[in-house]
């Protein structure tokens, strides 16, 4: 199987739906059986699993699968991970917000990197409609605290489009453990320690409406999220135990 392409939902009944009738109807004339989405409802308390199964007859290529808590993005697209079986395996938003040909664009040109990701902030990038300034800004300075910490040099780790090879992954999935806003930070920093090459692709991104993110909540939580991340791979790490007994068992909390 050529490609395999992971949707991680979580109470996504309202927008999953257009998005997997979009990827179904652009793949299956281009990929045929050689290709799969599998969707992964995760701690959904809507009707996201009863729109995915919905797809499932007549589509051979979806499988669906259904894990009862709420494991984050992250743990929602490992689990995906781990059940695709393609020699290219990516992930992508459930609300659509990257249209199936820009993530298809992906695909075919990774070449010999071990993965490739979408970019919102290339200057051929096309972006609409354009995000608000405040949005803007949290992103830049995520970005740049991510430059800091981890040294790496890409403009855009948290666009939700990224496609890697079946090798890259399997060696370093056991390794991820980071589930929620650092998740992709985790698994890019990973593959580069794995000495893989990252290649960064403009792409085309369309802000869809429904969006369940509160900036200012989101901030907060990606800021100590990068903070905890990088403190792993520090002699400090011993103080994360101290932020997951406190401060990290209150975030789950009210976040839940």
């Amino acid at each position: 199987m050529k490609l395999s392409i992971v949707i991680p939902a979580y109470n996504e009944e309202h927008r999953l739906g257009p998005t997997l009738t979009a990827y179904l109807s652009y793949f299956t004339p281009l990929y045929g059986a050689d290709y799969e989405i599998v969707v992964v409802v995760n701690g959904s308390r809507d009707g996201t699993e009863r729109v995915a199964r919905s797809f499932e007859p007549g589509h051979p290529q979806v499988q669906v699968l259904v894990e009862p808590r709420a494991v984050g993005k992250g743990g929602a697209v490992m689990l995906g991970f781990a059940a695709a079986r393609g020699e290219l395996i990516g992930f992508t938003d459930a609300d659509g917000s990257t249209p199936p040909d820009a993530f298809d664009d992906l695909a075919r040109n990774i070449g010999s990197a071990g993965a490739i990701i979408g970019s919102r902030w290339l200057p051929e990038s096309q972006v609409s409609p354009p995000q608000p300034l405040k949005r803007r800004l949290v992103s830049r300075i995520f970005n740049f605290l991510v430059r800091r910490f981890f040294k790496v040099n890409l403009r855009d780790t948290q666009c939700g489009a990224k496609v890697m090879t079946r090798q890259a992954i399997r060696d370093v999935l056991p390794a991820i453990g980071i589930t929620r806003w650092a998740f992709d930070v985790d698994l890019l920093f990973k593959l580069r320690r794995a000495g893989y090459r990252i290649t960064e692709r403009a792409t085309t991104w369309h802000d869809v409406t429904g969006s369940q993110l509160r900036i200012g909540r989101a901030s907060f939580e990606m800021f100590v999220a990068i903070v905890r991340l990088r403190l792993i791979y520090s002699p400090f790490r011993g103080i994360v135990t101290a932020y997951d007994a406190t401060l990290g068992r209150w975030l789950h909390r009210v976040g839940t």
